[in-house]
């Protein structure tokens, strides 16, 4: 306990009517207390009458609280007890003393007790910058008069506030803020730089975003104990760069001081925060943390200590400091940001709805749109808030008459009570089926994300109503949960789950764009349901979006809209596992792996395995893909429309399973994209070049178009057979030499340039640039190209790609995606891939999503099998 200001270790006894303190441990630490006379007689626990020497009467401070309390002084030794009339005035915190007694919990706390120190935290290695606007004014405010009655708290604080660091006197500054001092809870001042009228105006604000309460939620999936850490007076833990001090000078009526460290009251001072504890938590499964907040929790006890341990260790590490008494840990329910979140999930705070229990009807426009921003925090709790607040948003209106009437009163009433309910928002869980309920009112529309639990229940996720939005919205408001997994959408109307059917036509309206979000969430893996409802019969549900059905006798009339798959989502080794051990087949074939096939009786569609069974365990980097995820793993390997060469070569260096070469010619085969560019008349015999030594030795380059309106560079690389393409403004010489410098400044020069005659490459300027740059430009012969076939060749293969992405996809889109795909395949001439003889190594691609660290999995055996 903190008494009067000195830090006193008590024994809890709540067996003892009173708190006491012995006389040497009272002359020791609380001499300078007056002692008053007593006539209370205390009884010890084995019948003994005891006088106390005297009572002290102390002020007292447990966290936030503060009391003026009763300590009595026992003659010689005693113990320092905190007795019963102590705890009938001051909350201690229960839970953080029984979990102290713990082990495990009690370790971890022990281990990092240098977070839990009164000093102020330093971050380390981390520094705040003040970035102003180009040629910012300079702003000097003189002080503000303070009352008399304050001004001795102001001057305790700013000689803290001196102390620890935090600020320092300067005798003269450009800037200068005036100072605000807001009383703290415990009756001393908090001094805070009035910024808004001096740097704030002019700040490069920092755009770092702060996380979203909805994703904060969602990671929190599965917890079932939270910890909630309080970091101690946050901002102040970062130091500030050195030039960016003199912009934080504040003015005192005891002169300057200027903050070494990050204020309160900066504009950029919570990105810059929130970017610095984002870097310092990174890679913490089980932790969120917003602004000066971190909640940790885990699956099982052990893991949430796990976490919780690694949390306090990088606050350790970092220097940073947290406030103990504001911490709770292990908890079975935490408040945070204003929500109360359980292991069942999210609920309204009890704190904050009680607030608005009495809370009078509104007098004027202004009460009225507070009230209004409340509700809407609690928004994702109730249903049909849309229809129940427009008699209050009709308020809100330009030129509508304020006009309080019974229809007001009622929807303010009927919404305040909606926030009474005790309603539960369940924790996102990707292994749970996810359902998609949009609907529609007069007045609004409204979208419902739930989960469909186990016993055939939903439990909703997050619920949103807001004025012109619609199903379309709902959709784009559930990404992060929807994208790439399958969902369920939820309609009472009908027919959409017709016009909806996955993979038709649909007419270019609002249910175009929703399905065409849908297609790219779920790659043609959404469900559409159709649900009665009663509550809206009279409503004509989602036809109120501007729908237009295709009228059976005029289809003709209605424009359509073909989609196509925007993008696939790769598959993962995490997919690969899970699919693998659901597959009959290959789980037979992993048993039989790891124990041996002696006496296995070959079967038809057994037969490819047990035909290779001593090459399954040595092929590396190599994956056997399961039946279901056969498909993805195609489009994967499709991407950028290679031919089939190109996509056998590319297949063999990371996956396998039985006839994949044919079910590679069939998808080329079937792309309808790939057949409609197949039959171009082959090119001419192409010039014969010596092979050069060494990678970007010799480039070849040419132009492509006019292609779709447009102009592009091609660069290709005789030796590694690397294309770079860039799409140009104009084809000038001075664009062309622009475009070749920015490649050179990359990539390094090379030894000699081919090229056509275009005029481009016959100019003075291109010939400056090569002969500055030490380049052999040559040029083949007029009206044959085929000396320059390298660049040719990829001129073709460049645009038969484009030509065959027939997405509604950009054209520099499609050609990243041409490139991406072009790059780390196998080439037919060197049997490497571009990339790998130009870097010495392949480039990453979703493909090796499938594949596990194969060379920390054969250390890890090694260790092993030398393990006696």
């Amino acid at each position: 306990m903190e008494v009067e200001n000195r830090e006193l270790v008590m024994e809890l006894d709540t067996g003892s009517a009173v708190s006491v303190i012995g006389e040497e441990k009272y002359h020791e630490q609380l001499r300078h207390v007056p002692l008053e006379s007593t006539t209370i007689q205390l009884h010890t626990y084995t019948g003994e009458t005891v006088k106390p020497l005297g009572v002290l009467s102390v002020k007292v401070r447990y966290g936030e609280q503060s009391k003026y309390l009763q300590l009595y002084v026992m003659k010689g030794i005693a113990p320092t007890l905190l007795g019963r009339e102590w705890l009938h005035s001051i909350r201690l915190n229960w839970p953080v003393m029984r979990l102290e007694t713990q082990s495990g919990f009690r370790d971890v706390l022990d281990k990092h007790a240098a977070v839990f120190s009164d000093e102020l935290g330093r971050l380390l290695n981390i520094k705040a910058r003040i970035q102003l606007k180009e040629e910012p004014k300079p702003r000097f405010w003189k002080a503000r008069p303070v009352a008399f009655a304050r001004k001795p708290a102001v001057e305790r604080g700013l000689d803290q506030l001196e102390a620890e660091g935090t600020v320092k006197r300067v005798t003269h500054s450009e800037w200068a803020a005036p100072i605000v001092t807001p009383i703290k809870k415990d009756g001393e001042v908090r001094i805070c730089g009035d910024f808004k009228v001096t740097i704030n105006p002019q700040l490069d604000v920092d755009e770092y975003p702060l996380p979203r309460i909805e994703e904060i939620y969602a990671n929190l999936s599965g917890g079932q104990q939270f910890s909630v850490i309080d970091l101690r007076q946050a901002y102040l833990q970062m130091e500030v760069e050195e030039e960016s001090k003199t912009y934080l000078t504040v003015n005192t009526h005891r002169g300057l001081y200027q903050y070494q460290r990050l204020p309160y009251g900066v504009a950029s001072a919570p990105a810059v925060w929130q970017r610095a504890m984002d870097q310092v938590l990174q890679g913490i499964p089980g932790v969120q943390c917003y602004l000066d907040d971190i909640i940790v929790t885990g699956r099982t006890r052990e893991e949430h200590l796990k976490a919780l341990d690694k949390v306090l260790g990088r606050l350790e590490e970092h220097g940073l400091k947290a406030n103990r008494e504001k911490c709770k840990f292990l908890q079975n329910s935490v408040e945070y940001l204003g929500h109360v979140i359980t292991a069942e999930g999210l609920h309204q705070s009890p704190k904050k709805v009680q607030t608005m229990a009495g809370l009078p009807s509104p007098q004027n426009v202004g009460q009225l749109r507070s009230f209004l921003g409340m509700v809407q925090y609690y928004a994702r709790f109730l249903s049909d808030l849309a229809t129940h607040l427009a008699p209050l948003h009709r308020l809100l209106q330009k030129d509508e008459p304020w006009i309080w009437g019974k229809e007001q009163e009622c929807a303010f009433r009927t919404v305040r009570e909606m926030l009474f309910q005790d309603r539960v928002l369940t924790h996102f869980n990707p292994d749970l089926p996810v359902v998609v309920a949009c609907d529609s009112s007069s007045y609004g529309l409204g979208a419902v994300l739930s989960h469909r639990m186990p016993d055939g229940s939903e439990r909703p996720v997050a619920q949103i109503e807001k004025e012109a939005l619609g199903l379309y919205w709902g959709v784009r408001k559930f990404q992060p949960y929807l994208e790439g997994r399958r969902f369920i959408l939820i309609t009472d109307h009908k027919p959409l789950k017709y016009i909806m059917d996955p993979g038709k036509a649909v007419p270019v309206t609002t249910a175009a764009r929703l399905q065409r979000w849908c297609l790219f969430l779920g790659a043609f893996a959404y469900q559409i349901e159709y649900r009665g409802s009663k509550q809206h019969a009279n409503c004509d549900g989602l036809s109120r979006l501007p729908l237009r059905q295709v009228p059976d006798d005029k289809p003709d009339e209605v424009e359509m809209f073909h989609m196509t798959v925007v993008e696939t989502l790769p598959v993962t080794e995490r997919e690969l596992r899970r699919e693998t051990h659901r597959d009959a087949l290959l789980s037979r074939v992993v048993r039989l792996v790891e124990s041996g096939w002696e006496g296995v009786v070959s079967q038809p569609n057994f037969a490819p395995y047990l035909n290779r069974k001593d090459e399954l365990t040595m092929w590396g980097n190599r994956v056997i893909v399961p039946t279901k995820l056969r498909g993805r793993v195609m489009e994967t390997l499709h991407e950028g429309h290679m031919g089939t060469v190109k996509m056998k070569g590319l297949a063999r260096g990371y996956v396998w399973w039985p006839r994949m070469d044919e079910d590679i010619e069939d998808v080329t085969k079937r792309c309808e994209g790939c057949q409609g560019v197949a039959n171009n008349p082959k090119q001419a015999p192409l010039h014969r070049w010596e092979y050069p030594a060494y990678p970007w030795q010799r480039l070849h380059i040419d132009f492509a178009g006019p292609f779709q309106g447009k102009m592009f560079l091609v660069v290709v690389d005789a030796h590694t057979k690397w294309p770079d393409i860039f799409e140009m403004r104009n084809t000038t010489a001075a664009e062309t030499v622009a475009t070749l410098r920015s490649l050179f400044a990359r990539m390094g020069l090379p030894e000699q340039v081919v090229s056509d005659n275009g005029p481009q490459f016959v100019s003075g300027e291109f010939k400056h640039f090569t002969e500055m740059n030490g380049i052999r430009h040559v040029t083949g012969a007029p009206y044959h190209p085929s000396t320059n076939g390298l660049a040719e060749r990829m001129v073709q293969s460049f645009k038969n790609a484009v030509k065959a992405d027939r997405s509604d996809r950009s054209i520099q889109h499609k050609l990243d995606r041409f490139l991406f795909a072009y790059r780390p395949a196998p080439h037919a001439t060197t049997g490497h891939s571009p990339a790998q003889l130009l870097f010495g190594r392949n480039l990453k691609s979703r493909l090796d999503l499938l594949q596990t660290n194969y060379a920390a999995a054969k250390s890890h055996c090694d260790r092993l099998m030398h393990t006696d």
